[in-house]
């Protein structure tokens, strides 16, 4: 027996979800170690994944969030009496919608799961073994899983049928969900069916692998330089593969071996049978663009023929009922079964004489009458009168009156009887000739894996090759420096239909932290979500909406933007902004991306700066690029202190308005150096009428709070910093530089005099101030 509880579900919030994921924590000395394991009934793929460094459950709720899992498996052990561990009650709490059963701990056996897969994964993605065979908890998963799985579906997947994956958190960038929200990367704050998303933006693929591969690349996009080249190369030779069916459904209907033949099961191996053939011509395209092996093409080619032998051509989808049906009994070729034969002639005839019982009655009774199928009621008559009079006004006593249109007679439904009968002994036969063309297939599922993921992969870099036809987008280079020149917003660039207001980003490791200052609305939170946007489009190998764009791999990017008190957790503004900045603390490296816009709000000036200035100092010694946006300006001074410290500002224009009054112009342009604007939110407060005593008092105390801005610089702390300016440009010089020789020379002459020129400067500006 396989005995389950389900503690919680909710199927209208999952309606469009097929994936069922079981997780487990391991127990004592091992707690932390968490592994999963997950499968899309409409994808037949095994995806196992171990968690067990620093940030796991972090990690765990990142990947469900992107799984968009229909069903979550826990063993009955992490709820024991309603007192859940940390990993149940975390994830119950993050997926209230979610379906969770308690699984009894016995079926998370790691020897089962192991035995599972070596049982089941094909042949020629074997080597996935080597790496989870010491992946204990992960292979626990795989086992409660896929025992599961056969006990909900009623099926067992056939033997070396089943594409098993391992997936490593280090083999792709980790994008926490609170940051995929911020940045509306799959979802639109505003409304949810809205495409106004960077996957809006990017999505113009023509399959459902395809569009399932996009969403995953954009929540956890790649951190190889060389597979990342490899599709921005693609997408410039890529032209069309809009015809191709979903594989995916085609291999889970193929590999998933029913306990019971049934009539559906029957119809639908034969339906299976057709989607094969049909993709022969399609597949020749991907074989032009080498996405699979000379032995691989050979071999779908021969099970394509195999097909066509037993297969008739003329299958191509038609609509009605009956049609269809016709199409059913009729795909296996003639002359292949002697007894199929024999059943279609029976089915044939029995056809013919209800068509002829119907015109015997048209004639003996006068009247217009045709034969009709539905699905649901088989042959019946119906009648067609001009005015909807009856001739004598009612009508003849053997014919059964279905509804104002249809009717029937006896010997109607007894032909109907034998109609069924017949169509039973078609398609089980025809199961049984498709049944043995479909082992065959299985023989070479391997192919189909391959053709699965190049069709999904090719729609995907087709989808992000439109895009960049769409909108002027630029292909990026990858380096050790973050430098975007002119770079627009792609999803506001989307929802206007032109080109937006550019700007400049440029951080490297010799200025890796940047402060960037404004006035409310001048577009600091909007330029800071086109960084991070730009960042992952280029890490899933897209083209960028830039003039030119260098870019370095980010193994994890944070956002923590403006947000609201949750009542849901009874917290408040400030005690959400220090939980998310917690959470980039202690998971951050050093080649991280980090956005950070506003914080220290929601709590009195004093300890907002407070609170910002250490965890500045934090970040500005690390080696993570981050842009911090505020309106404390008393951070800016922090560049006077650390030489890898930028400032920069969002720019403002006033002009007097007819009336005398200052108005304020936002250019949404960046530029170096802090922010020169002081109350500007007071001046936001004027522009909407409010008492002018109280904004004229309301300025008086802001100038006597500025007067204890504190100011710190000195001679060496400025030389410093220009020596560190100059020795980071040198180094990346001598990484990236691909110039020649004589224009090397110049540039490290240009160098040089900028270094002199800064230091220059800088010390007749200290001196100034003393």
């Amino acid at each position: 027996s396989f005995n389950i509880v389900t503690t919680s579900s909710s199927a209208s919030a999952s309606h469009a979800a097929s994936v069922i994921v079981a997780v487990v924590e391991g127990r004592g000395l091992a707690r932390g170690e968490i592994g999963m394991a997950s499968i899309n009934v409409r994808c037949p793929e095994l995806v196992l994944s171990q968690f067990a460094d620093t940030g796991t459950y972090a990690k765990v709720i990142t990947k469900l969030h992107n799984l968009m899992p229909l069903e979550i498996l826990m063993p009955d052990t992490a709820s024991v009496r309603g007192q859940g561990t940390k990993l149940y009650t975390l994830i119950t709490e993050t997926f209230p919608s979610v379906t969770f059963t308690a699984v009894q701990r016995k079926y998370f056996n790691e020897k089962k799961g192991l035995e599972y897969i070596q049982q089941l994964c094909v042949p020629e993605f074997s080597t996935v073994l080597m790496e989870v065979q010491t992946k204990y908890y992960c292979l626990a998963s795989a086992s409660a899983l896929l025992k599961y799985f056969e006990f909900v579906q009623n099926s067992i997947y056939a033997p070396k049928s089943l594409k098993v994956i391992f997936t490593g958190s280090e083999q792709t960038a980790m994008i926490d969900a609170i940051s995929a929200s911020n940045l509306e990367l799959v979802v639109n704050h505003r409304d949810h069916r809205s495409k106004n998303t960077l996957f809006g933006v990017l999505n113009y693929t023509k399959t459902a692998g395809g569009e399932r591969r996009l969403r995953s690349n954009i929540l956890e996009p790649l951190l190889d330089v060389v597979t990342i080249n490899s599709r921005l190369d693609t997408i410039q030779v890529i032209t069309s593969i809009a015809h191709f069916l979903d594989i995916d459904d085609l291999l889970s209907a193929l590999i998933q071996v029913p306990k019971q033949e049934t009539v559906c099961i029957r119809s639908t191996f034969t339906n299976l049978s057709t989607y094969l053939r049909n993709d022969q011509n399609n597949v020749k395209l991907l074989f032009h663009f080498q996405c699979f092996s000379h032995s691989c093409w050979f071999r779908f080619n021969s099970i394509l023929d195999q097909i066509k032998s037993l297969i008739n051509d003329d299958t191509s989808y038609m609509k009605g009922s009956l049609t269809m049906r016709t199409q059913k009994c009729y795909a296996v070729r003639p002359n292949v079964s002697e007894f199929l034969d024999i059943a279609r002639r029976a089915y044939t005839e029995v056809v013919d004489d209800i068509a002829g019982l119907v015109a015997q009655l048209g004639e003996k009774y006068s009247l217009p009458l045709r034969t009709s199928f539905s699905n649901t009621r088989g042959f019946f008559i119906q009648m067609k009168l001009e005015g909807g009079v009856l001739p004598g006004g009612k009508l003849p006593e053997e014919f059964i009156k279905k509804n104002n249109y249809g009717f029937t007679t006896v010997d109607l439904m007894k032909m109907n009887d034998h109609s069924e009968e017949a169509l039973k002994d078609i398609f089980h036969m025809s199961y049984v000739v498709v049944s043995r063309l479909l082992s065959d297939v299985c023989e070479h599922i391997h192919c189909l894996y391959k053709l699965s993921d190049a069709v999904s992969m090719l729609d995907m870099l087709l989808s992000l090759a439109h895009a960049c036809t769409v909108s002027d987008y630029v292909r990026p280079e990858f380096t050790d420096t973050l430098a975007i020149k002119q770079g627009r917003h792609p999803i506001l660039e989307r929802i206007s239909g032109q080109q937006q207001i550019s700007n400049d980003i440029y951080i490297s490791e010799g200025s890796n932290f940047v402060i960037i200052t404004g006035p409310n609305m001048s577009g600091k939170s909007t330029y800071l979500k086109q960084v991070a946007l730009c960042q992952i489009m280029a890490q899933i190998g897209s083209f960028l909406p830039a003039e030119y764009a260098s870019v370095r791999i980010a193994d994890q990017i944070f956002t923590r933007i403006g947000v609201d008190d949750d009542f849901e957790t009874n917290s408040s503004t400030f005690m959400v902004e220090m939980k998310e900045v917690s959470y980039i603390i202690h998971n951050t490296s050093a080649k991280s991306l980090i956005i950070i816009d506003e914080l220290g709000r929601g709590t009195s000036p004093e300890e907002g700066i407070g609170i910002c200035h250490s965890v500045c100092e934090f970040l500005i010694n690390l080696k993570a690029f981050t842009l911090f946006a505020t309106h404390f300006l008393e951070l800016c001074q922090l560049q006077t202190l650390y030489p890898n410290v930028e400032n920069q500002h969002m720019q403002v224009q006033h002009v007097r308005t007819e009336d005398g009054r200052d108005r304020v112009v936002y250019t949404y342009q960046l530029s170096r150096g802090q922010s020169d604007e002081r109350n500007y939110g007071i001046r936001a407060a004027e522009m909407t009428n409010f008492p002018s005593d109280i904004t004229e008092e309301a300025k008086t105390v802001a100038a006597k709070i500025n007067q204890k801005l504190w100011h710190y610089s000195d001679p060496d702390t400025v030389k410093q910093r220009a020596v560190y300016r100059l020795a980071t440009r040198l180094l990346q010089t001598a990484r990236n530089s691909r110039l020649d020789p004589e224009s090397l020379r110049q540039y490290l002459k240009g160098l040089k005099r900028q270094y002199e020129t800064e230091l220059q400067s800088a010390t007749e500006s200290v001196e100034n101030e003393e």
